[in-house]
């Protein structure tokens, strides 16, 4: 889907070894995990069962963040940028909402060329992330 908000991939290697190598993908294209949440150990923490595994990893390149941020703080509701890592009919998927399509959000038209920028690295990172046996899309 053209106008689809989201960078999905799909992957055969295992949820674990996926973000086991993100951290270090993410770090070769000179972003950082801010972050790691596991929901479903975070949501059994508040007594509520959730039997899938999910992981969001909170990534962040600070000079585009500062970049965007200097045209219109209001982004920042929007940033640190994130990738779920879930498992879904025998595959790991990782998905991401488009920073692009997030950036459309605000009145900073200026920052469309940094989106674009942010959002290509983000593809780049979740295709070598889920590269051994992954499938795009």
């Amino acid at each position: 889907m053209k106008n689809d908000p989201l960078i999905i991939r799909r992957s055969d290697q295992p949820l674990d070894a996926i973000c086991a190598r993100l951290p270090a993908v993410a770090q070769k294209h000179q972003f950082g995990v801010l972050g790691e949440h596991n929901l479903r150990q975070k949501m059994e923490s508040k007594g509520v069962a959730f039997d899938r595994e999910c992981r969001v990893f909170e990534v962040c390149n600070p000079r585009q963040a500062k970049a965007v941020l200097e045209r219109a703080m209001e982004i920042s509701t929007a940033l640190p940028c994130r990738i779920a890592v879930y498992s879904e009919a025998g595959k790991t998927v990782l998905a991401t909402i488009k920073p692009t399509a997030l950036f459309g959000f605000f009145a900073a038209p200026d920052a469309a060329s940094t989106a674009r920028e942010v959002e290509s690295v983000m593809t780049t990172i979740m295709d070598e992330t889920a590269a051994s046996g992954s499938v795009a899309g």
